[in-house]
């Protein structure tokens, strides 16, 4: 038999729940497990955390997880627990932006204020003619050019400033200054 043929047969008789076949094998992949980790999070505190976790789960699965797999498995359990974090941290930062948005400085009068606003300010566009709704919403809301709307509605410039300027004294009637 070749020598190769040797190691091999070796390799497939080790059990990787002993615990000296274990830490050699520790000692032969832990470096490469940690700067694979290191790359992947780019923190090497982050990293030997994931790493030892992995150890740890190879070695609670040691008797379902044969020596010549063992390599395989520890990269693939740290390469879960690394998905499996940035996941969690997505999740953390997603919750972060709502509780953000959902908490502002604002007083509770200055947000009931701005509430009677917005009301007021939908039932007067809501009442415009559909001309003069439609030169506002284009105006105002996705914030075109009296030349650029004039051309979309086919009409003049002049047409367009002289209905956004009955719109706007619309608003200054039934809402105030605007």
């Amino acid at each position: 038999m070749t020598s190769s043929k040797l190691i091999l047969m070796s390799k497939d008789l080790k059990k990787i729940c002993e615990s000296k076949v274990f830490e050699s094998f520790y000692k032969i992949y832990s470096k490469d497990l940690k700067r694979f980790l290191y790359y992947k999070f780019g923190d090497l505190n982050t990293a030997e955390d994931v790493m030892q976790d992995a150890f740890i789960k190879l070695w609670n699965n040691c008797k379902k997880v044969p020596y010549n797999k063992a390599k395989s498995f520890l990269f693939t359990v740290a390469n879960n627990l690394f998905l499996n974090i940035k996941k969690h941290e997505k999740v953390i930062r997603k919750n972060q932006i709502h509780l953000v948005k959902s908490n502002s400085n604002e007083t509770p009068d200055f947000l009931m204020e701005e509430k009677e606003f917005q009301l007021k300010l939908e039932k007067v566009i809501n009442d415009l003619t559909s001309k003069q709704r439609e030169v506002f919403l284009l105006s105002r809301i996705e914030k075109k050019k009296y030349r650029e709307i004039a051309e979309m509605l086919e009409i003049s410039i002049k047409a367009v400033e002289k209905r956004m300027h009955g719109v706007l004294l619309i608003m200054r009637k039934k809402i105030g200054k605007v």
